[in-house]
């Protein structure tokens, strides 16, 4: 059975249109402070049709490398591929049961060794995987990417991972992600037109096995998050929504946290300023009825919260959602980060954009924090809105000359 990627989850920082998204389900979306789909779209020409991608394999393994350029192209819409040259391939159609997709796999470098291909204008995913290819199949919705959290995905037993990364006319974005599953290590970096190098995502030296090793010391059922193959090899850890999904995390793991937040602001306000560049737009919350209102400056009611759950909290969605408009999905962005790195009874007013004050209760996201610590520069995409405060491990440049993608070793 295959699962479609959930879209929309990741960071909402990255450059691109909700449509392109909701369609590729790539899942990155425009943030606050980000640049709007129109401007996104409506910058000059300087950035060329495709730019190299430099593939580093420093990962130290001897298996093949395969490689995968999947979204959509921006200037269509349409879905499809990009061979290593950066020429777009749209998906045949699908078909119910799924039917095999085109292979459209690159052969990566070996060992030691750096491979370029070329990145077109895309909202997509840069997959690779370790010693097999990946299966892919086209249904009548589209395309079906692996669903690491269901068992019986023919991807299971594969090692791999992916990047998310937007190139259009107003430049690239491009991110790691642990927003569903921490797993083979990697970094994501853009060369500047100046010759400059930005780079994110590297591990600290043992934080692949210091990752899990923290999951496997974290009381109350985290240890349950990491998925092994048959031979031992530990391939992945769960992201928590993931893991409440599939009973593999307790439901009710934040529930005292949840709980404790919804009694302190039955009798106090919450204070939310959502756009660190308008300092000026406030909303204020207080539970009243069991419901988290929202008010503005001149005290109208303007959004409400039910009481969320885990599964709310660590998507970033259901009694969370957040659409991309100006008033709730900001509120409820900030709200998640919040619940995720439990400083929602520590500081009445937030974003709280310090991250010596993340994770510091007994009862929080123990896998982002697991996920941050282990980071060289600290930055990671370990939840759906880990960009609010710019915590996220993302680069950007409005003129690339050049993107790359490191394979780190998993130690």
């Amino acid at each position: 059975m295959f699962s479609r990627v959930r879209p929309a989850r990741l960071g909402h920082r990255i450059a691109a249109t909700a449509t392109a998204l909701a369609t590729v389900a790539a899942g990155v979306l425009l943030a606050a402070g980000s640049p709007s789909a129109s401007a996104a779209t409506a910058g000059g020409t300087a950035v060329p049709a495709t730019i190299p991608l430099q593939i580093t394999n420093n990962s130290g393994r001897a298996e093949p490398v395969y490689v995968y350029n999947l979204g959509t192209e921006l200037s269509t819409g349409r879905q499809g591929w990009a061979d290593a040259g950066g020429t777009f391939h749209a998906w045949p159609s699908g078909s119910n049961p799924p039917v095999p997709a085109p292979d459209a796999s690159i052969t990566g470098p070996a060992p030691g060794q750096t491979a370029t291909v070329r990145l077109p204008k895309f909202s997509g995913r840069v997959y690779f995987s370790y010693g097999q290819k990946l299966v892919f199949k086209l249904t009548t919705g589209g395309l079906v990417q692996p669903a690491v959290q269901n068992p019986s995905d023919p991807n299971r037993d594969i090692l791999f991972n992916w990047s998310e990364y937007t190139l259009n006319d107003s430049g690239l974005w491009i991110n790691s992600t642990q927003v569903d599953m921490f797993s083979a290590p990697y970094a994501v970096g853009v060369q500047r037109s100046d010759g400059t190098t930005a780079t994110t995502g590297h591990l600290r030296a043992g934080g692949y096995h210091g990752f899990f090793n923290a999951l496997r010391a974290q009381s109350g059922g985290w240890a349950g998050l990491i998925r092994t193959r048959s031979d031992g090899t530990v391939l992945r850890a769960l992201s928590p929504l993931y893991g409440v999904e599939t009973g593999a995390l307790p439901a009710s793991v934040l529930d005292d946290y949840i709980n404790r937040v919804w009694q302190k602001y039955a009798t106090s306000t919450l204070t939310v300023t959502p756009f660190g560049d308008q300092p000026g737009v406030k909303y204020f919350g207080r539970v009243s009825g069991g419901v988290l209102n929202f008010t503005n400056s001149a005290g109208a009611v303007v959004t409400s919260f039910q009481k969320p759950d885990a599964s709310s909290v660590f998507g970033c969605h259901r009694l969370l959602d957040a659409p991309n408009d100006q008033v709730r999905g900001p509120i409820s962005r900030t709200l998640c980060a919040g619940f995720n790195r439990s400083t929602l009874l520590t500081n009445p007013n937030q974003p709280d954009g310090t991250a010596a004050d993340f994770y510091r209760d007994a009862v929080t996201n123990h896998y982002a924090r697991a996920v941050h610590a282990q980071m060289a520069d600290g930055k990671a995409y370990a939840f759906a809105f880990d960009d609010v405060g710019n915590h996220e491990s993302l680069v950007h440049d409005g003129n690339p000359q050049r993107a790359s993608l490191i394979l780190d070793p998993l130690d």
